[in-house]
């Protein structure tokens, strides 16, 4: 009997291996029956029963076994369960004895209960929650339901609580129950008192109701919870038992189109969350789970979905404590049969409607008493049959507290909100305006007429498929939300990467996904699709959630001589402004200029307020950018951030001073010595020396003073490494149509070389080129257009015309350099610090950053493109004495620096297979494609793709050596040649 942790998965503990699927099962489907070959699980465990718990009532308890188990005492045999989420008690009283006792459990891997728990997760087994040993009065308190009414016009709110009182048969005497509820600060607001009879059987069930007044709400903003105490006395007034409750006063309703909380009409900016640890799989620590719930209030989330089972009901109490919206969902979703060769459709089995209801039935009762629950959910993606009618029949008379979601329900039969995941952006609008039924998001196949849904809201429990780097639009689908009264948010698809911490031969660490086990069939990499990678460091994903989601919007509506005028929005639901602290700060080229704070008026809820910024914008630098930042921070501690924290932040581009009558001259440039040896074109001077490589059309060496800057390119690039959207999903379309056309293959060939002076200090070379897969007919006919100056820097222009058939869309145009690797501390002038893309940008805010190559590296689990950096002015690589080179937009560039090739990132399957280079790849991009959600969503927007079309850009490099100066001056110097401001260029060259 060797040892194994309780809770745990014994596939993380040596015995079998995890198993990944989405939809299929990893047995033969033959619902009931399951697999002879089961592998069993036996658990023994020794315990002490003291004697001071001799006349106790003894009960375990289970709150989660995947998927059934026998529970043996003594060698007596206590019963069976089955539903792997859910709690399940056994009275041990008749088969414990005072001192040792043997507790044996045996575990099946697979019960007819695993064709109900086809969730798209790893499948692990065995003892993964809490085993807990009560030590209860014989007579004891049961069950309580608590009914807290709240009266949102007066004083009329009451507390009602509902109590089984449970004892043995030969129980006998008079019992109360005392009711007691008390504030958060101890102190009592109502009593209730109540005698209980117990009958023959020994149960008994007693309601007391108490009048409350005007209790203060819960809401996830304004979580407060109050405490209710039931003790149970004996005839004598002797304490029989105490329980503790929280209680928190809340109302929910669904009225027409919108779903109230409180009376106030709210949006759900929300996550679907399954339970992992890459360690531990589902068995959770309480830490775990309270990072989990921090991180989510941390980055603007108030809705949990807890997808797709009920989860650890102390996630629960976190939830109440701390205000997140739940929507509780039964532990049921037989996906696979839907879609199995031969399908099998349990939910309108009528032999199976009693596992259906059990399901419900178990989650509600457990779950009754939370605030924090706000919907309960009929399960995931098993299609909607009579089966689904029955748990909402049951739900509905036990709780008429709560609206019903189930995303099955296409027609809302018995659902109170219309629910679909991954539905298009265009059609999510027309749904809100009521202008147009829409096509159910997943299939494209159900059409929802208006009359079925102009009385219910519109929840889209999934969208914004988070896989990779992605999703895109985050934006876009919270600006349909917010035009709409009918649409009440979503939850992005997921919280969480569920990579398993693995470990290779030689030692390196890394995330296991499917297939790394030896699992067969699996689904892959698809298992890591959160906003956290699996050791919960947030994605730039949950960056940019964080942005979309703030609850505090500005207007810049007027720059007057000594202030300046701004509207701040509230768009919390309940809480006024006064709990944040406004920073201000304006800079030119990233330098602060100047900086305050600012008292913010008390704004109510869904109003806004005028503020004055007392400011007077003279700007002197020729040329500078300068931008008003605004931070809002919470001005003292909650309990889920410190203060500080910054909720919500703003960016305004303020006038520049315009361009100089005299712009500082890059002339007279020193002569430049030009020489040409066959296909090399050898051009110098006493501060650089450059080559061309005629017949490839690049650079193959430049040097400063004795010091190499560039090994070769730059090179025109149409490629970039798939991102999860463009690898899995919809997205295959697209790359399949790019791997059609062989733009990974793409091979630039020289057509026509030319080179002149204009000058002694100014040499012009052009190189045409067409850029072509190898055997195609189809190319781009490009040129290049180097204008170098005896100064040293070089002014490249950049052509192209598609010919031929090309997709329709591209993943880049850029360029690509590959500099020495020495060369590995960057900064740059545009959005940052992380990284950005066309349709996720809303979280880079513009400012002067720095960085080292590695730290602009993104780990996707699966490695692919990653850390670009839109919008940048000017980049700089330097190594540690200073010598480098400047790449300076014209207007705006893209750039990304990593150790590793694009083919690297490609090949690679996992990050420790990635070996850095002794070199860096430099990444100058015009554009690049969105980002999109098509690994289980719609792909990138019309607005956000890199359509194929004739393109023309340019890029000033300039040599660096420990003598160039300061780099905000070098970049504003040469920017001055060509440019007109950022504001223009953010109009016209983003979206």
């Amino acid at each position: 009997w060797p040892h194994i942790p309780v809770p745990g998965h014994w596939q993380l503990n040596g015995w079998g291996h995890p198993h990944y699927t989405n939809v299929r099962y990893p047995f033969p489907i033959d619902p009931p029956r399951v697999p002879s070959d089961n592998p069993t699980g036996t658990y023994r465990r020794h315990f002490v029963v003291p004697q001071t718990w001799a006349d106790r009532r003894l009960v375990l308890r289970f709150d989660g076994v995947d998927s059934a188990f026998e529970v043996y005492l003594n060698g007596a045999y206590l019963g069976f369960s089955k539903g792997s989420r859910m709690p399940a008690e056994f009275d041990l009283t008749s088969a414990a004895r005072v001192g040792d006792n043997l507790l044996a459990v045996r575990v099946f891997q697979w019960s007819d209960g695993s064709y109900l728990e086809d969730q798209d997760m790893w499948w692990l087994s065995g003892i993964f929650r809490d085993v807990t040993l009560l030590a209860l009065p014989q007579t004891t308190l049961w069950d309580v339901k608590i009914t807290p009414t709240l009266d949102l016009q007066g004083d009329g709110s009451a507390l009602e609580v509902a109590v089984v009182v449970e004892g043995s048969t030969t129980a006998s005497g008079a019992y109360q129950l005392d009711l007691a509820l008390l504030d958060a600060g101890g102190a009592a607001v109502a009593y209730a008192a109540g005698p209980v009879r117990l009958g023959g059987d020994g149960h008994g069930r007693v309601e007391l109701a108490t009048a409350v007044g005007t209790p203060r709400r819960w809401s996830a903003e304004e979580p407060y919870l109050y405490t209710l105490l039931l003790t149970l006395r004996d005839a004598v007034g002797a304490t029989v038992c105490v329980v503790p409750q929280k209680v928190g006063f809340r109302r929910v309703e669904v009225q027409g189109p919108r779903l109230l909380v409180n009376g106030a009409a709210i949006k759900l900016r929300g996550v679907n969350r399954h339970e992992h640890d890459p360690e531990l799989g589902r068995a959770l620590t309480r830490e775990v789970m309270l990072t989990d719930v921090l991180l989510m209030k941390q980055h603007n989330i108030n809705t949990v979905r807890t997808s797709h089972y009920p989860p650890h009901p102390y996630f629960l109490d976190l939830c109440d404590e701390y205000g997140l919206y739940v929507v509780d969902e039964a532990d049921l979703e037989c996906h696979g049969l839907l879609y199995a060769e031969q399908p099998f459709f349990l939910s309108a089995a009528p032999d199976w409607c009693d596992a259906y209801v059990d399901r419900m039935q178990r989650m509600v009762e457990r779950d009754k008493n939370h605030p924090s629950v706000i919907m309960w959910s009929l399960g995931n993606e098993s299609g909607f049959g009579a089966n689904h009618a029955a748990m909402a029949d049951w739900c509905r008379r036990f709780d008429p507290s709560r609206p019903i979601h189930y995303e099955g329900d296409r027609h809302g039969e018995v659902s109170d909100v219309i629910s679909q995941m991954y539905t298009p952006l265009h059609l999510v609008a027309a749904f809100g305006d009521g202008t147009d039924d829409v096509l159910h998001g997943a299939n494209q196949q159900t059409r929802i007429r208006l009359e079925e849904y102009h009385d219910k809201p519109f929840f889209l429990c999934e969208y914004a498929h988070a896989m990779g780097n992605g999703p895109g639009s985050l934006n876009d689908y919270w600006q349909a939300f917010n035009a709409s009264d009918r649409l009440i948010g979503g939850c992005v698809w997921e919280w969480l990467d569920h990579g398993i911490r693995a470990t290779t031969p030689d030692g390196r660490s890394y995330f296991a996904y499917g297939g790394d086990f030896g699992d067969v069939p699996n689904d892959g990499n698809f298992i890591c699709d959160g906003l956290l990678f699996p050791d919960r460091t947030p994605s730039p994903g949950l960056l940019e959630y964080k942005k979309v989601l703030e609850q505090v919007a500005v207007e810049l509506l007027q720059l007057g001589p000594a202030s300046v005028a701004l509207r701040v929005h509230n768009r919390y639901d309940f809480t006024t402004l006064e709990h944040l602290a406004c920073e201000w700060a304006v800079t030119a080229d990233g330098a602060p200029c100047a900086a305050g704070t600012i008292a913010l008026p008390p704004t109510s809820a869904g109003t806004s307020t005028l503020v004055e910024l007392p400011y007077a914008h003279t700007p002197t630098l020729a040329g500078a950018d300068y931008v008003l930042t605004l931070r809002f921070t919470l001005a003292h501690a909650l309990p889920w951030a410190a203060a500080g924290h910054e909720v919500a932040f703003a960016q305004f581009v303020l006038p520049r001073l315009g361009r100089p009558d005299a712009v500082e001259s890059l002339s007279p440039a020193p002569r430049i010595e030009c020489h040409q040896e066959g296909a090399r074109l050898h051009l110098h001077n006493e501060a650089f020396q450059l080559s061309f490589n005629l017949a490839r059309g690049v650079i193959e060496a430049w040097h400063v003073k004795g010091q190499a800057i560039v090994a070769t390119g730059p090179r025109l690039t149409f490629w970039r490494a798939p991102i999860d959207n463009e690898a899995r999903g919809g997205g295959t379309q697209v790359l399949q149509e790019w791997h059609a056309h062989m733009l990974h293959l793409l091979q630039q060939r020289v057509a026509n070389v030319a080179w002149e002076r204009a000058g002694d200090g100014v040499v012009r070379v052009v190189i045409d080129i067409s850029v072509a897969p190898p055997s195609y007919e189809a190319a781009f006919d490009c040129r290049y257009s180097y204008t170098l100056h005896g100064s040293g820097d070089l002014l490249l222009e950049v052509e192209g015309k598609p010919r031929g058939t090309w997709p329709a869309v591209l993943p880049r145009i850029g360029l690509e350099l590959t500099l020495p690797g020495s060369m590995d501390q960057v900064t740059w002038l545009g959005r940052g610090p992380g990284e950005s893309y066309a349709d996720s940008y809303q979280a880079a805010r513009f400012g002067l950053w720095q960085a080292g190559v590695d730290e602009l590296f993104t780990p996707y689990v699966r490695p692919q493109e990653n850390g670009n950096r839109s919008a940048t002015q000017w980049v700089a690589l330097r190594d540690a004495q200073g010598c480098g080179l400047l790449a300076v937009g014209d207007p705006l560039l893209n750039f990304s620096a990593h150790r590793y090739t694009t083919a690297d990132l490609e090949r690679a399957e996992h990050g420790y297979e990635l070996v850095p280079r002794p070199t860096t790849t430099l990444h100058l991009d015009h554009r690049q494609n969105g980002l999109g959600s098509g690994s289980c969503g719609p792909g990138v927007l019309p607005q956000y793709q890199l359509l194929t079309a004739p393109f023309r850009f340019l890029v000033r490099l300039v040599p660096l050596s420990p003598e160039s100066g300061a780099l905000d001056e070098l970049g504003r110097r040469f920017r001055l040649l060509s440019d007109d401001g950022l504001g223009k260029r953010q109009r016209e060259e983003e979206p």
